[in-house]
């Protein structure tokens, strides 16, 4: 961008908004579709055949949605620039069988999804979400947002031992929310949700549901320089690349085709259909090259000219355990987007990929930091390796630094989120 660069808080207010309307990977991709509609995108099915018309397209599949924008004047081999991420966070899923409990008390059953931090889940008020699959083939959206489950810590005066040895979770055994009194034989999940669905139970074949906190994403602090919500990581990233992916549609003197990628499943490793792991990213650009009458040099050629931003959220560093990080790098929250550095490949960035992002951050006048892995630390991983390996195309692993990674509440400066979708902006249109 050739302005230098202001802060908006509108956009950290609409990220708090989408935040709060985006409790499962499904809620997630149908409101970035909705976004993308309003910028004149317009989706294409899998099973359809695709032309090469210039504008802007998008494909859903299950928890994940890649969009991309043709310029007018796009070649075969015209290279792609793409914003990868995720729409999956750490939760509790519903079983199966749903309906447990035991002495009274009517609970739901619950599987752990990724790595949350499970003390986080305790003592507060949870709705539940996702999707129904129904027994004609159609789904439904669902979303209890208001307190439904708890699930309940043990009194202190009933274990002595958390005092001295800390609290210990069996994630079997003390993670099973309670939803109300009786016989859990009477609680009937499904019916209740379709109840609430106007859909008749006997309908109801199949679920992909999960917990959510239903306190509101707000803002933190004296001058309201914070922000605290749930599923940071990594909807702020998927909320930043779709508002500077639709600011950048119009703009037919781009020499490359901007792309959001938002994936499911990358916090269990992204092995699935609407992973990064899966076949569905390549398919996408595979067949805009084809349906503007490319072959396979021309594939070859376009993805040799491509570079993708992985964009995730990464650790600020901690005031109370600064000792965790590496010494001589300590991102902090307000400080502009990270560039995460992993010489084992935990990240996809290299010095190449470092000069491509710092050169949009320049353009944009947006400052940003490096983050790296103190060495006595293991170092986490994103979609950035897998999409470097598994495509062939230039990665650079991005973010924004946040405290309470993996809690049901995350926190982030107020500002970052604009910085960072500033920055994917740059990179966008440069």
């Amino acid at each position: 961008m050739s302005s230098p660069y202001r802060f908006d808080r509108g956009h950290t207010d609409d990220l708090l908004t989408f935040l709060a309307a985006s409790p499962s990977p499904y809620h997630a991709v149908a409101n970035t579709a909705a976004r993308l509609e309003k910028a004149g995108f317009q989706q294409v099915e899998e099973t359809d055949s695709w032309d090469g018309r210039a504008g802007g397209r998008y494909v859903l599949r299950s928890g994940a949605i890649i969009a991309w924008y043709v310029p007018e004047g796009a070649r075969p081999s015209t290279p792609y620039r793409i914003v990868g991420a995720h729409t999956d966070s750490p939760n509790l899923r519903v079983k199966p069988i749903p309906d447990t409990g035991g002495h009274g008390w009517r609970q739901v059953a619950v599987e752990i999804y990724g790595g949350p931090l499970l003390n986080t889940w305790l003592d507060r008020d949870l709705g539940l979400s996702g999707r129904l699959s129904l027994r004609d083939g159609g789904q439904r959206l669902v979303n209890i947002d208001r307190p439904l489950l708890r699930v309940p810590q043990l009194a202190i005066h009933l274990d002595r031992s958390v005092t001295t040895e800390g609290l210990k979770l069996d994630k079997q055994r003390h993670m099973t929310p309670i939803w109300g009194l009786g016989d859990p034989s009477e609680g009937d999940l499904i019916a209740f949700l379709a109840e609430e669905t106007g859909l008749d139970a006997a309908d109801i074949t199949g679920w992909d549901l999960m917990t959510h906190s239903v306190d509101a994403p707000a803002y933190l602090g004296r001058d309201r320089e914070l922000v605290a919500g749930p599923r940071m990581d990594n909807l702020l990233s998927v909320h930043a690349a779709t508002a500077a992916l639709t600011a950048v549609v119009g703009r037919d003197n781009l020499d490359h085709i901007p792309v959001l990628a938002a994936f499911d499943h990358e916090e269990n490793g992204s092995e699935s259909d609407s992973g990064a792991q899966g076949p569905l990213l390549g398919n996408v650009l595979e067949r805009s090259i084809y349906a503007r009458g490319g072959n396979y040099e021309d594939r070859a050629r376009s993805f040799a000219g491509t570079v993708c931003l992985s964009s995730d959220t990464g650790h600020a560093v901690h005031p109370n355990y600064a000792e965790r990080h590496e010494p001589g790098h300590h991102p902090r929250a307000g400080g502009g987007p990270i560039l995460k550095v992993n010489v084992n490949q935990r990240y996809a960035t290299d010095g190449r990929g470092r000069a491509i992002f710092a050169a949009a951050c320049e353009r944009a006048g947006v400052p940003w930091q490096s983050f790296v892995s103190n060495n006595s630390m293991p170092c986490g991983t994103t979609i950035g390796p897998i999409t470097a390996a598994r495509h062939g195309i230039t990665t650079v692993d991005i973010g924004v630094a946040i405290l309470s990674m993996h809690s049901a509440r995350e926190l982030c400066g107020a500002e970052d989120p604009h910085l960072l979708a500033t920055a994917i902006a740059s990179f966008l249109e440069s």
